[in-house]
């Protein structure tokens, strides 16, 4: 009817309201002030939405034309969650740090791509909006999904994938989401509380106050509208030929680590898989030096 407003999708995301998504840029921003300064922020519009990404460089004009680095953010978070990581690997490569269309950021989804086709389609053409050719790619939770799933379906462009406690591996079970369920609810604990509970529960969100005021924003501020994504198969991952690196934290309760580390190396060839004590599902925020320096030895072994 005229003057009406068509109804998005039912599985597209959705801020609730402007003022608070506005609060939840304000918010982001502060985790972002904790990192490494963005040199440029761009849009690349797609058949999915637009894709908002944040540009970080060396200084060194030698390591400005090695090959990028593009991170891909975990579900119901922005790219300011790279901020422990996005100094030390900017030193060394040029970074992109994208903001996932569907979940709360500065990207905005027009059309559903949780579908493993249309999410290595939307990648791509984020690549080629950027014009980048060749990347590492570096992936974590849903991110590590996305990524697993461009180097099973749209490799071309992959010099490597990284995947931190990534998706795609296990069915998300019962645990995972228990978890989620308990960390937000400990994120509104007395202070003095918090960080016995990070320990506990490998939560580093609730003793980083940026990070904990960003994460609650976001349950308020955004309607993430997509399923959890299904495992790729021996079959489908024995297809991956990119240089793939594994990284899962000992307790981590997305996936079952050992489990994992005897299997992808078993069925992709050349895999390198790790476990990292002390950590559960982010290994780069709690772990972030470390954790950096393996990756960018990684991408050096495979230049």
């Amino acid at each position: 009817m005229p003057g009406t407003t068509a109804r998005p999708p039912a599985d597209v995301g959705r801020y609730v309201s402007d003022a608070w998504r506005d609060r939840y840029f304000a918010a982001c921003d502060a985790v972002y002030a904790l990192g490494a300064p963005a040199l440029a922020e761009q849009e690349v519009e797609t058949s999915f939405g637009t894709t908002h990404v944040y540009r970080y460089g060396p200084a060194d004009p030698a390591a400005q034309t090695r090959t990028p680095i593009v991170l891909i953010h975990g579900a119901g978070s922005c790219s300011a969650m790279w901020y422990p990581n996005t100094p030390d690997l900017s030193a060394e490569r040029p970074v992109y740090a994208l903001d996932t269309p569907g979940d709360p950021g500065r990207s905005v989804q027009r059309a559903p791509l949780h579908q493993p086709a249309d999410a290595a389609q939307w990648l791509e053409e984020t690549l080629t909006g950027l014009g980048l050719d060749r990347v590492h790619l570096v992936g974590t939770s849903y991110g590590g999904w996305l990524a697993l799933n461009q180097a099973h379906r749209k490799p071309d462009r992959l010099a490597s994938v990284t995947l931190l406690d990534p998706g795609g591996l296990e069915k998300v079970g019962l645990r995972f989401f228990v978890w989620i369920f308990i960390s937000l609810f400990a994120t509104s604990a007395p202070k003095t509380l918090r960080p016995r509970l990070a320990a506990w529960l490998e939560q580093p969100v609730l003793v980083v106050p940026e990070l904990r005021t960003m994460i609650r924003t976001a349950v308020r501020a955004y309607r993430v509208r997509r399923p959890a994504p299904l495992p790729l198969s021996d079959d489908e991952l024995s297809t991956i030929r990119t240089p793939l690196y594994l990284v899962l934290g000992k307790r981590s309760l997305l996936v079952h680590p050992q489990r994992q580390v005897d299997r992808v190396p078993r069925v992709i060839p050349g895999a390198r898989a790790e476990i990292i004590s002390g950590t559960g599902h982010g290994p780069q925020i709690d772990h972030a030096e470390e954790i950096n320096r393996r990756m960018l030895d990684f991408m050096d072994s495979v230049a």
